[in-house]
């Protein structure tokens, strides 16, 4: 009896993990789709985007390189989000909080223009400007909130949370890497979009 009840609540929380998953990646599917639609309409890059779930644990790959020609996924990893009014640290027990305001130190969402690739006083010292495309982050170059990297770890920590930023997408350095490789060779403009 015991050993038929420990059978039956494994198979219900594995069954509740992959109706997760599932619904995360139909999810990133609609997603992409949109952005596709969306870079078609204002001549940005056809061939990758950037998409940033912050419904997605912060522990976890959320930030994703997306394919249009492949209708996949090319490189998946951590991103930061902005402490806000935690300056003190971050706050594992919080979730996400999202400003367009100055000073705020918060994520803001919406869709961005990556711009012009430039020095960073962070991580591999590259940032890459990020113009804002709608009301809700329209204020992202005023800020400096850029794309860069900073020592944060590249294997996923959930359920401990990675360390945030003042409201830039951060990433790692290897990850950083990879993604600039990617950036450098587009000449029409990438777009990124952070949702939640």
């Amino acid at each position: 009896m015991h050993k038929t009840c420990l059978i039956i609540l494994l198979a219900f929380v594995i069954s509740c993990i992959s109706k997760g998953e599932i619904k995360t990646t139909e999810r990133l599917k609609d997603k992409a789709k949109l952005a596709k639609d969306y870079c078609q309409k204002n001549n940005m890059n056809l061939d990758v985007c950037i998409l940033v779930d912050m419904k997605i644990h912060s522990g976890k790959k959320r930030f994703i390189l997306w394919d249009f020609k492949g209708d996949s996924i090319l490189k998946s990893g951590m991103c930061s989000h902005g402490t806000c009014d935690n300056l003190a640290g971050y706050d594992a027990n919080k979730t996400p909080q999202f400003s367009n305001t100055n000073e705020s130190h918060c994520s803001s969402l919406g869709k961005y223009k990556v711009g012009k690739r430039g020095y960073s006083s962070f991580g591999i010292h590259i940032n890459y400007k990020l113009h804002g495309l709608e009301k809700t982050n329209s204020n992202a170059y005023k800020r400096y909130i850029v794309f860069h990297s900073w020592g944060i770890d590249d294997n996923e920590t959930y359920p401990t949370e990675i360390a945030e930023s003042w409201g830039c997408p951060a990433v790692s350095n290897n990850f950083m890497r990879k993604i600039d490789e990617v950036l450098k060779t587009k000449k029409t403009p990438v777009l990124l979009w952070i949702y939640n």
